[in-house]
């Protein structure tokens, strides 16, 4: 999972709830000191929150751009239920969807990016409706279905999420860390922000990723300019299927040096830096 520096945000954002028409939901708010270039809408990845983005926020609100971090439903701090059926990915699309109108930005003026999980939920949001954005980014997210070592994990949590209670399952995780990852961001927080998520929301988009379709080439006929971000190293798709699809969409790719699967937490000023070059290249920028 990813490890931010920090749950507290920067004094550019501010935490608030989002009201949209399918429910309420928690975000972080970034605003630049100056009317905006555009906003950004960030989706986290799997057992992630809205604070995976949280060193991004002044560096990116530094560029011009107003950056708002989400949780899904059913992630830290936004509500969901105990049904699994409610987390399909086509269900969790319409919740971006609702998202960007509740934001107020005008058609096709959005810029979107998902993480990991995120990612894929993002490229479902855009294939159902387009309109909404200016673009697309894909951090350290895959053409189709994780690798089989991934695989493997998803479904240990998942049969443990089934049988244990979270707190549980977080002594389980956290016996099994290596040691020099036991003591890396806050413990407190990081425990906290696990046993706030819907453990529904946990199998059913676990096994999202275990089964997710390659669906690179309806993407590339939806013609919205994307931009591929990974590090330079990913245990969770190759490397190199990044580079591949970055080819087959036509796509802007950017590797991050000295990162692997969370390079927003890892190197956030260059990956800042990399998504603004992004964003102030696209033609009426």
């Amino acid at each position: 999972m990813s490890r931010p520096p920090t749950f507290a945000p920067p004094p550019c954002a501010r935490a608030r709830v989002l009201a949209t028409e399918r429910g309420d939901f928690a975000v972080l708010d970034a605003v630049p000191r100056t009317p905006p270039r555009a906003t950004a809408l960030l989706l986290p990845g799997y057992t992630g929150s809205k604070e995976d983005f949280v060193a991004l926020l002044e560096p990116l609100t530094g560029a011009g751009y107003r950056v708002v971090a989400v949780d899904g439903r059913g992630q830290f701090e936004s509500k969901g239920t105990d049904r699994q059926e409610c987390y399909a990915q086509g269900e969790l699309a319409r919740d971006v969807l609702a998202q960007a109108a509740a934001l107020g930005e005008g058609p096709g003026e959005l810029h979107l990016l998902g993480h990991s999980l995120g990612g894929q939920i993002a490229r479902a949001a855009v294939l159902l409706d387009a309109s909404p954005f200016r673009s697309l980014t894909l951090m350290s997210s895959g053409p189709a279905e994780v690798v089989a070592a991934q695989r493997d994990k998803v479904k240990m949590l998942s049969d443990a999420l089934s049988v244990l209670s979270m707190d549980e399952v977080w002594q389980a995780m956290q016996a099994m860390d290596p040691p020099q990852d036991a003591d890396t961001g806050d413990g407190a927080d990081m425990r906290r922000r696990w046993l706030a998520h819907n453990p529904a929301q946990l199998i059913a988009t676990g096994a999202q990723l275990a089964a997710e379709p390659d669906r690179v080439d309806e993407l590339a006929a939806v013609g919205l300019p994307v931009h591929v971000l990974s590090g330079e190293r990913d245990d969770v798709w190759p490397v190199e299927l990044f580079d591949a699809m970055a080819r087959r969409l036509g796509a802007r790719r950017t590797t991050i040096a000295g990162a692997e699967h969370s390079p927003n937490t890892a190197r956030p000023q260059e990956t800042a830096k990399a998504l603004a070059a992004f964003w102030d290249g696209l033609p009426g920028a």
